[in-house]
């Protein structure tokens, strides 16, 4: 049986924002806020709600980096794998959490969507190099056993 989505979240989101169509990116931004993604559902809902087509909400949705269509975790992870963390050895970073995570370069969250690995470009923290985020919290001079505390302190919660 299919789970009915809940849309009252979504019509908090559009009265917020007065059913403005120039503000379609905080509007997404703030759906993405509730649902940690941007779940198919909006899109043909914030069509008929504000009268522009699903394909120039998708478009949008879809050009910018920040906007994920695909479920992600509580924590979100980012591993750095510019120049200076690379050859500061960030990839073993990363491969210990996959590991640990049961993640690969495919599967980037875990299915109780604790978790969400990625690799970015550059964090902009190359002197505290190899560098890494926790929901935009930076954490440097990383070694895989200070990411696997850092794994442990979020499992508890803390």
């Amino acid at each position: 049986m299919k789970e009915i989505f809940d849309y009252s979240k979504l019509d908090t989101i559009l009265k917020n924002h007065e059913y403005k169509t120039n503000r379609i990116i905080a509007i997404l931004q703030d759906t993405q806020e509730v649902y940690r993604y941007l779940p198919k559902e909006i899109f043909t809902y914030f069509s008929e709600k504000l009268g522009i087509s699903r394909a120039k909400i998708y478009s949008i949705a879809s050009f910018y980096e920040n906007f994920s269509l695909e479920p992600k975790g509580k924590y979100v992870i980012k591993i750095c794998d510019g120049t200076a963390c690379h050859v500061r050895k960030s990839t073993p970073i990363l491969d210990k959490l996959r590991r640990e995570l049961g993640l690969s370069e495919e599967k980037t969250t875990t299915e109780d969507l604790m978790f969400t690995v990625e690799t970015v470009s550059c964090l902009g923290a190359c002197g505290l190099a190899p560098a890494i985020t926790v929901n935009d919290k930076v954490h440097g001079v990383m070694t895989p056993e200070k990411v696997m505390e850092i794994l442990n302190t979020l499992r508890e919660g803390k």
